[in-house]
């Protein structure tokens, strides 16, 4: 039952990374998904100003707005989509990829601050607890480089990057 597990994991942490490198390659060049075919970054629009201009409500509306569409918030995004997403998929790094996602997934919650379809949990607050699963079982041992990662003797010396 434990192998199982372990497999479970791994493959729920692939599964999650492909969700973040598809956000980043669907923002960066418009899939016409979530970004439509002409409005990726890469032809000049802000992969992060019609969420933060349009969906945020609550405390924090005026806040979020604020920064919509402002290109240090748009690297950081990006960046953060594209390494959480490779990481994941990969298996290392797993404890940073993980603290970064929560943490993103963390203020993408402030910005639907109160969520649609309960008073305070949706997808992001789930995401969180998975990123947390991740580290826990150090997912990025199954199914992934996380064994071969976690021997190097720079990790051995500095945890966090585990």
């Amino acid at each position: 039952m434990k192998k199982t597990s372990n497999y479970i994991i791994g493959i729920l942490r692939i599964l999650i990374g492909l969700i973040f490198l598809w956000a980043f390659f669907d923002k960066l060049i418009g899939l016409g998904f979530a970004t439509p075919y002409d409005k990726g970054w890469i032809e000049g629009n802000s992969p992060t100003y019609g969420f933060l201009k349009n969906a945020t409500k609550g405390p924090f509306a005026t806040i979020f707005q604020a920064i919509a569409g402002n290109i240090i918030v748009d690297i950081l995004f990006m960046v953060g989509l594209l390494l959480i997403g490779l990481a994941l998929i990969i298996g290392i790094m797993i404890n940073i990829a993980s603290i970064s996602g929560s943490l993103m997934m963390f203020l993408m919650w402030l910005v639907v601050l109160p969520p649609k379809n309960h008073p305070f949990i949706d997808e992001h607050i789930i995401y969180i607890f998975i990123f947390i699963l991740f580290i826990y079982f150090e997912s990025g041992k199954y199914l992934g480089f996380g064994e071969w990662w976690n021997k190097k003797e720079m990790i051995k010396n500095h945890q966090i990057l585990k």
